[in-house]
């Protein structure tokens, strides 16, 4: 079976500045993949250039079967955008949820509006998002409500709902107040153990050890090194590694 997600050369530019150079890999369905790396070492980037929120300038990406390349447009290529992106979920440090609708609201608000699904289906399939996140009970709840580790499992639940083949999380626990780094990985970890094809943008080196398959080192802009959790974390072969491991 072939790689969900293929990445060969990819190289982006920002300003005259190399943010990304050559990265190449390949997933696998069902894989967990996390990527660590010191700030600015090209991680955020890299994800983003995975469903091109972020476009890149060399190499080329299929993933869930889709192909990107350098030069698409939001105008030209909506549609191939759109083919991946509806394919690719995305979970962003911030969460991004619209706030002037329900949680519910913002669970619903994607599969019905882009994948056309009727209303009482998307309900239902919120409901047990919902449940699976540990908060069926904030259904009508506004986002302002709620707190950041809550906000984070809805945006979670939200990205779900599209059914991606491909989950992306980027920096998931970052902006969380650390009493609530646990439930949110809580999460994802379950996500982990049911088979969802994911990448994660970590510092939580013990979260990465517990729940991933992989673990990618970018160091600038590049991945330096790439293992198994106990191959990267406990015998690190580059000095980019040591150094990363030295500072957490």
């Amino acid at each position: 079976m072939a790689p969900i997600v293929n990445v060969r050369g990819l190289g982006s530019c920002l300003g005259g500045a190399q943010i990304l150079s050559g990265i190449t890999c390949t997933i696998e369905r069902g894989e967990v993949v996390a990527i660590v790396g010191s700030s600015g070492s090209g991680k955020s980037t890299f994800l983003r250039a995975l469903n091109y929120l972020t476009p890149f300038s060399e190499g080329e990406v299929e993933i869930a079967g889709q192909r990107l390349r350098p030069g698409l447009s939001e105008r030209t290529h909506a549609g191939e955008l759109r083919a991946v992106r509806t394919r690719v979920g995305m979970v962003f440090q911030s969460f991004h949820l619209f706030p002037h609708l329900t949680v519910m609201g913002n669970i619903v608000e994607a599969p019905c509006q882009v994948l056309g699904t009727e209303a009482r289906a998307a309900r239902r399939s919120a409901e047990a998002l919902l449940e699976r996140v540990g908060l069926t009970a904030y259904a009508e709840a506004l986002p302002r409500t709620l707190s950041g580790g809550q906000q984070q499992r809805v945006a979670i639940a939200r990205a779900l709902a599209m059914e991606p083949e491909v989950l992306l999380l980027d920096e998931p626990t970052s902006a969380l107040d650390p009493r609530l780094v646990g439930e949110v990985l809580a999460v994802i970890a379950d996500l982990a153990a049911g088979g969802q094809t994911m990448l994660i943008v970590t510092h939580e080196m013990a979260f990465a050890r517990r729940v991933a398959n992989r673990v990618l080192v970018l160091a600038g802009g590049s991945i330096v090194e790439s293992g198994t959790p106990a191959e990267v974390l406990d015998r690190p072969q580059t000095a980019a590694t040591r150094e990363l491991l030295g500072k957490v």
